[in-house]
């Protein structure tokens, strides 16, 4: 078993990463909400697949929607969600391999003023 140190320190680097490409791509998020989406999110920020979200897939995208949006987020279904998908995946760049997931629930969250869900 992995000691506490290490799964914070691994936390920690993980928030980090988040927060510099935030920067990086001119993305206006707090620190402390990505911190929060973040530890929201759970152990699927350590796999490689999961931790990014494949926005060219369909599938994926309506799960998004589907699991965040409408179950976690409370919305409506309509054409909003899906307008707002969009939006996200310009901001963080369409040619961007690295579209955390991190990153695109928090902008999601912050659109829909919907912060107060990982408070």
């Amino acid at each position: 078993m992995k000691s506490l140190t290490y799964i914070i320190s691994k936390l920690d680097e993980k928030i980090a990463a988040y927060v510099a490409e935030s920067k990086k791509l001119g993305l206006s998020l707090d620190e402390a909400f990505i911190a929060k989406v973040t530890k929201g999110i759970g152990p699927s920020i350590y796999n490689a697949d999961s931790e990014t979200i494949a926005a060219s897939d369909p599938e994926e995208l309506n799960r998004v929607k589907q699991n965040f949006l409408i179950k976690k987020l409370g919305l409506k279904d309509g054409p909003d969600l899906d307008k707002a998908l969009e939006e996200v995946i310009t901001a963080i760049g369409k040619s961007n391999k690295n579209k955390y997931r991190v990153l695109v629930y928090a902008l999601l969250a912050k659109k829909f003023k919907k912060e107060s869900v990982y408070q």
